[in-house]
């Protein structure tokens, strides 16, 4: 039977060289992450989260061990643009307006003006962004434009999208406002998620697998399977099965701490 797994890590480790000695950033991390999974990594900080979906990415190289993508190794798989990679940062350009930012990609693989505008228009309406297309990002609020920065991420449509930390720098009311948000998008559009989080319950509310890692050298200490239901509203949160599940991750980060 052929593996359903789009993203699979096989005995992952990375050392980074510093002028302070070798940093061990991941060790013998072993992962599958199937088609249409919502995946949150979560950690203390320093746990290897980010360097674990940039290797996914391949802007990082592991030191040993594989990462396969789709199929093909992440190199192979960044130059077949199988994903969109969310930045903890929007990154738009203040010179240009929102519809110009999420064209940049387009323009870069040279997809046909009216190609880019009926996608720029779709993903507008994805991230609920209709009508702000020829505003500029400093007329925009933090949490429209990371919203903005997704849909950057989904122009060029990829089945993969890798997000580091897209809310941690929101206030709370807008952070729940854009789970929902992300939560809705991908029941939508059926896409495979990688998450970045350092949030319990934000993890627990958008996932169908939560990853939880140990502190550095990151390993993965437990994977959580959610048995919530695809529609999840904010109320979820109070309810027993929500609380169980968090529950779960906490003592998975403590047995993190467990290692030598």
């Amino acid at each position: 039977m052929q593996s359903r797994s789009v993203i699979q890590a096989e005995k992952v480790s990375l050392t980074f060289q510093t002028n302070d000695g070798p940093v061990h950033a991941l060790k013998d991390v072993d992962l599958a992450i199937d088609k249409g999974d919502f995946v949150s990594f979560i950690g203390p900080s320093g746990c290897g989260k980010t360097t674990f979906l940039r290797t996914i990415a391949a802007l990082e190289r592991p030191t040993s061990g594989a990462v396969i993508v789709n199929g093909l190794d992440a190199d192979e798989a960044r130059r077949a643009r199988a994903y969109g990679y969310v930045f903890q940062a929007p990154g738009l350009y203040p010179w240009r307006t929102i519809a110009g930012n999420i064209s940049l990609p387009l323009e870069i693989m040279g997809f046909s003006k009216g190609d880019r505008k009926e996608r720029i228009d779709r993903v507008l309406d994805l991230v609920e962004l209709s009508g702000f297309a020829g505003k500029f990002p400093w007329q925009l609020s933090g949490g429209m434009q990371q919203r903005a920065s997704i849909a950057r991420a989904l122009a060029f449509d990829a089945d993969i999208l890798l997000m580091d930390e897209p809310f941690g720098a929101l206030d709370e009311i807008v952070r729940d406002r854009l789970n929902q948000a992300v939560l809705a998008l991908w029941r939508k559009t059926g896409k495979t998620i990688g998450f970045v989080t350092h949030s319990i319950p934000e993890a627990v509310y958008l996932s169908t697998k939560i990853v939880v890692m140990s502190p550095r050298p990151g390993r993965i200490t437990r994977v959580i399977e959610s048995p919530l239901p695809p529609e999840r509203p904010l109320e979820i949160r109070d309810t027993p099965e929500f609380i169980e599940i968090a529950q779960q991750v906490r003592e998975g980060l403590r047995e993190g701490h467990s290692y030598d």
